[in-house]
């Protein structure tokens, strides 16, 4: 069976925060777990925070664009962009809320590193073996709504590759990668919230086969020569 607990009652990050430290204050992890990190707290803590002005549009356009390798679409206000680490998304990952006025907080630079980070942590704290995802807030194409997904792992699958084995009639399975790393992030969202002040989950119970070595950017981010859409 598996859990999903709320890890409640931590501090504001500020930069030069240890996530490490602060998750092991406050919940007691076990050997297999998932830790689901919100990106804001992991931005903050890596010092990802930079000045605009809430009140020039221009401003946080600017900071959009510089963020951006490619501009898909525009909308208004709304900028579909192709960050650096691959990700098609609203403004770049650029962030005003839950953030004192006038800061706007950015992408990490390298969510895999910034996952692999933690992960190292927690286990040298603690002593058992975690995986590790950083998640944020994406809408989808051609779907209302938005949910969270993995944009950084560590020790846990991105993707399970499940194609040579067989269904429940005995079917060869030729095309299934099941994105486990995102279905985590969604799963520890429904106890976080967006105004909570939970930045952090663990789910308890997953496959231990699934705590492995991996990367969102090797393994999730579609390359340009599969893209039918880019």
């Amino acid at each position: 069976m598996i859990t999903v607990l709320p890890v409640e009652g931590m501090p504001e990050v500020r930069p030069g925060d240890e996530i490490a430290d602060l998750v092991i204050a406050s919940i007691d992890l076990r050997e297999h777990d998932v830790v689901v990190v919100t990106q804001k707290i992991v931005s903050k803590a890596e010092g990802r925070l930079v000045a605009v002005d809430p009140e020039d549009p221009r401003s946080v356009r600017e900071l959009v664009e510089t963020e951006s390798t490619r501009i898909l679409r525009r909308r208004d206000d709304l900028i579909m962009t192709e960050t650096r680490h691959g990700f098609v998304c609203a403004n770049a990952g650029v962030d005003l809320s839950n953030v004192e006025s006038g800061r706007a907080v950015l992408l990490p630079v390298d969510p895999d590193r910034s996952a692999r980070r933690i992960r190292d942590g927690l286990r040298a704290r603690t002593g058992v073996t975690v995986g590790v995802v950083v998640s944020d807030t994406f809408g989808r194409t051609w779907r209302r709504g938005s949910t969270d997904v993995a944009i950084g792992v560590a020790g846990v699958a991105a993707v399970v590759d499940l194609r040579g084995t067989t269904d429940g009639r005995g079917r060869v399975l030729v095309g299934t990668e099941i994105c486990v790393a995102d279905e985590l992030a969604g799963a520890a969202e429904l106890v976080m919230g967006k105004a909570s002040g939970v930045p952090v989950a663990v789910v308890r119970g997953v496959d231990p086969t699934w705590l492995r070595e991996s990367s969102v950017s090797e393994e999730v981010v579609r390359p340009y020569r599969e893209d039918l859409f880019r």
